[in-house]
């Protein structure tokens, strides 16, 4: 079901052989940009017409109105309640511990930067609703943006036509334990462009633009959201979801196949790695993965995860080809299941999130690790953080210097201006120097 990859005595490029999932966005991107306009162009007309074309159903409203949220709140399941508030109270206090505070340094006496952080005034956060359903990432999305102080929240989530045209209720539900009333019943590229856009609603209100839109969604949302940057920022291009598993002999095997199937079962697309220089393990491995495919709900979706190319049982020489593998391929999700587990992690470079040891499953952090599950995937940890508070916060200079600590400086910006040959940027020093404001 899964191939093997032996790289041992292998000298070339991790990243030229272990290939990801196939995800043409600029395909994705020609089908988006005729929703995005037309949605730019007709309001709020145009995204009901989209949704009622491409999810079948056509909501009673744009925004779900209270009742429906009180209503999904009143009939959510007590465990599934109390779940959802200990996963919000978990990443509350994680994300409470990455708020920035304001600094200001004296680089010269008279002469003083202070660097402020600010949140973003209006976020539009995305949901996904498609073969599962997620209230985890209303929390993921919610929990940092409300730490960091965003003011204004708008949530946005598919219809369903088994719902009468709403979002699932749990994430109805999930949206109104933390505070958040502003919900549409809409998602896909033409959710994207109402947030860029901004629209009246049909049922009277607005749904104002927003700055900055966050969350994954399915390849159509992520070339919207590529389309529209500049118009909104974006956290990132999510791609199909992935998890690299660093193991040894002292792994569990029973533990990292259900570790691979956990992943395998949110997309056909997901990529599921074991990387291991234990050929017992590879085959344990093999074994209970065949073993526990057969026994799990989704079957067909998981055993096509597993056999695509992006799903691979890697074997290396040692643990230290397994690191260069491990940081050449920068996962979503990496799970270090090996002796001394803690000091494998701590020399990785490029992961969105670490697990370690048997006992920190990537389901732990999808829910109540008190961690992110919004991370960068398809090798982009090797440049890009996962979702936090410094996501909805923006850092401004303030730059205040008195008449000295200009002068002083001067002469140091009239040749750095002479050398760019911009005279101007000189001549506005000059200017003050001349004019005896500068002494």
């Amino acid at each position: 079901m899964i191939r093997r990859i032996d790289l041992r005595g292998s000298q070339a490029d991790p990243r030229s052989l272990l290939p990801r999932a196939a995800m043409d966005v600029a395909d994705a991107g020609d089908r988006s940009r005729p929703i995005i306009e037309d949605v730019r162009t007709g309001g709020a007309e145009a995204v009901l017409r989209w949704t009622e074309q491409l999810d079948g159903v056509r909501p009673p409203s744009l925004r779900v109105p209270p009742e429906v949220m009180q209503q999904a709140t009143d009939a959510l399941d007590p465990a599934v309640r109390e779940a959802l508030l200990e996963s919000i109270a978990r990443a509350r206090h994680v994300h409470m511990d990455q708020r920035r505070t304001d600094t200001s340094t004296v680089v010269v006496p008279g002469g003083m930067v202070t660097e402020r952080w600010l949140p973003v005034d209006r976020v539009g956060l995305y949901v996904p609703g498609g073969r599962a359903v997620y209230p985890s990432s209303v929390i993921m999305n919610v929990v940092p943006a409300q730490v960091a102080g965003v003011a204004s929240l708008a949530v946005v989530s598919p219809a369903q036509r088994d719902f009468g045209g709403w979002p699932h209720p749990t994430i109805l539900a999930a949206c109104a334990l933390l505070g958040v009333d502003e919900v549409y019943s809409v998602g896909g590229a033409q959710a994207v462009a109402m947030l860029a856009f901004g629209v009246d609603l049909p049922e009277g209100g607005r749904c104002e633009p927003v700055d900055l839109v966050t969350g994954p969604g399915n390849i159509y949302v992520t070339a919207a959201k590529r389309a529209l940057q500049g118009v909104i920022g974006i956290d990132s291009e999510a791609g199909p979801t992935e998890v690299l598993v660093l193991a040894d002999d002292t792994a569990d095997a029973a533990h990292v196949a259900a570790d691979l199937i956990s992943q395998a079962e949110h997309d056909v697309l997901a990529a599921a790695v074991l990387v291991t220089p234990s050929e017992e393990l590879a085959r344990a491995v093999e074994m209970e993965v065949a073993r526990q495919v057969a026994q799990t709900k989704h079957v067909e979706r998981v055993t096509e995860a597993l056999s695509g190319t992006q799903s691979a049982i890697v074997i290396v020489d040692d643990l230290e080809a397994g690191l260069r593998v491990v940081d050449a391929y920068a996962a979503e999700h990496l799970e270090i299941h090996t002796r001394d587990a803690r000091e494998w992690a701590m020399r990785v470079r490029n992961a969105g999130a670490i697990f370690v040891g048997t006992y920190s499953p990537v389901s732990l952090g999808d829910y109540a690790a008190g961690s992110n599950h919004v991370l960068p995937t398809a090798g982009s940890a090797r440049h890009s953080s996962g979702l936090s508070v410094q996501s909805f916060l923006r850092g401004i200079h303030v730059v205040e210097y008195d008449a000295n600590a200009l002068r002083d400086v001067a002469p140091h910006v009239l040749a750095l201006s002479a050398a760019e040959d911009l005279p101007g940027h000189g001549d506005a020093i000059r200017v003050r120097l001349s004019s005896g404001d500068v002494r």
